[in-house]
């Protein structure tokens, strides 16, 4: 037979005390009702833990092997609330995150620094894809939280929006361009784009912007990631085509960020699995990620 809880309870009062007299004053039970109760289990277990002699409790060899195994599980339960209250606390635990690429070089560091300053002992896993993968990773559970600047479409996905993300045109200080507030699209057609092939989710909104049935750009370099379009820019090689995050909170050199009028936006989002709650450190980190895309 096996020993609930209150039973292991006991038996370990008994060994740490003593006596019977010393565990009824340890838990606020009284003297007879502890006899009782280790009575049972003794008889529960078809095993003697005690020799009474002259008044006195004397552990058997089982009752001392026993005990060794009876602390380890107080130690665990121990280990349990310790746990329960860093969780509380948000002192401990793991967050997983997916971004798109741009976002983790530009704002994606700068909310994970923020918020690991709060939370040192939390473990930050953060992976960039491309939005099919992103989604992949969000629906098998392999992270907790997505952040995209393109729609990942799923029933089971719940968006919230961070920031209305605007396309701008990453042109060389000395271009013409260089010192307007904004470019309309059709100003851009004739010059020498860094654009992206027809397999890159945001050459859609590139080619919406144009138009779909208008004028295309003469796109002479195509990339797979704004990153790469920005640092070719910074090179001289054209004007890069890119969302405003993909320059978020820096100075490039040789190259200034020009706002194209445009309805079309690449708008950032966080996603998360609708029927899994988020936990406490999840929700913070929204936070801390919403707040640094205001400033």
């Amino acid at each position: 037979m096996k020993m609930n809880l209150r039973q292991i309870e006991v038996f370990r009062a008994v060994m740490l005390t003593g006596s019977i007299s010393g565990a009824s004053k340890l838990l606020y039970v009284s003297q007879p009702a502890i006899s009782r109760l280790m009575s049972h289990t003794e008889q529960r277990l078809g095993l003697e833990l005690f020799r009474r002699t002259k008044g006195r409790l004397y552990p058997t060899p089982e009752a001392r092997r026993l005990l060794g195994e009876v602390n380890a599980v107080y130690e665990g339960i121990e280990r349990v609330n310790e746990i329960a209250e860093d969780l509380a606390a948000n002192r401990t635990g793991s967050l997983r995150i997916t971004c798109s690429p741009n976002l983790g070089q530009t704002v994606l560091p700068r909310a994970i620094a923020s918020f690991r300053a709060a939370h040192p002992a939390v473990r930050v896993v953060v992976r960039t894809q491309i939005p099919g993968n992103m989604l992949r990773a969000l629906l098998s559970g392999q992270v907790d939280l997505a952040v995209s600047n393109m729609p990942l479409v799923h029933p089971n996905l719940e968006a919230r929006l961070l920031v209305k993300n605007e396309i701008v045109a990453l042109v060389p200080v000395e271009h013409r361009l260089a010192t307007r507030k904004w470019v309309r699209p059709a100003e851009l057609l004739g010059e020498d784009l860094i654009g992206y092939g027809p397999e890159v989710p945001f050459a859609l909104l590139v080619h919406e912007m144009f138009g779909n049935d208008g004028d295309q750009p003469d796109v002479r370099v195509q990339v797979e990631q704004a990153h790469v379009a920005r640092a070719l820019a910074q090179a001289g090689a054209g004007i890069a085509l890119v969302d405003a995050m993909t320059v978020f909170g820096a100075n490039w050199p040789n190259i200034v960020a020009v706002p194209i009028r445009t309805k079309v936006n690449a708008s950032v989002q966080i996603f998360h699995v609708q029927t899994e709650p988020l936990s406490r450190l999840s929700l913070e980190f929204v936070e801390t990620l919403t707040g640094m895309m205001k400033r």
